[in-house]
């Protein structure tokens, strides 16, 4: 019961603090793209933290177009893992989540990725909303900023932990037989 009313606080506070960027900000322009974006950030991050799910559902496994991941290499999912440890969030990010050579490490990691794509999808149709209406409302060059930061901030993260998740099931695969753990 705690949890469910934590949740819904963290969702009443992300509409009142949205509410609060559109009426002192506006929604054009790149400041708002940014602000949104971060404060999504931060709000869904604490909505799937306390939501604490096993995140099993089926969305989450490896469809067969993904297998090698070729179809996010077409799409420059190496490109945009360049950029992150160009810019530093790589090391920033191994520093907050390090990678450590046992199985509960593999399998924490495994979880994360579930955990993260899904923020970042809730944050991508949140975002893809307020795009589509200051498209419709302000015009299309008024919502650019959205559809960009959207792409970079949002929908190659989500390409970036399918890419690596059959990774780490493989890694934890391999583990688990070599040292009879699970």
């Amino acid at each position: 019961m705690k949890r469910a009313l934590t949740l819904i606080f963290i969702v009443i506070l992300t509409i009142a603090l949205i509410y609060a960027l559109v009426h002192y900000v506006g929604v054009q322009g790149l400041p708002f793209a940014i602000s949104l974006n971060f404060l999504l950030m931060g709000c869904v991050f604490a909505f799937t933290e306390t939501l604490k799910s096993q995140l099993s559902s089926p969305y989450f496994h490896e469809k067969a177009w993904e297998r090698g991941g070729k179809v996010y290499e077409s799409v420059g999912i190496n490109l945009y893992r360049k950029l992150l440890v160009g810019i530093g969030w790589e090391k920033l990010h191994k520093q907050s989540k390090p990678v450590r050579k046992n199985i509960d490490a593999l399998r924490f990691l495994h979880y994360k990725t579930k955990q993260d794509e899904l923020a970042h999808l809730i944050i991508f149709i949140i975002v893809l909303g307020f795009g589509i209406f200051v498209a419709f409302k302000f015009g299309v060059i008024y919502s650019l900023w959205l559809f960009v930061l959207n792409i970079l901030l949002n929908l190659y993260p989500i390409l970036l932990q399918r890419f690596n998740r059959p990774r780490l099931e493989r890694a934890i695969q391999i583990s688990r037989s070599r040292y009879g753990e699970w």
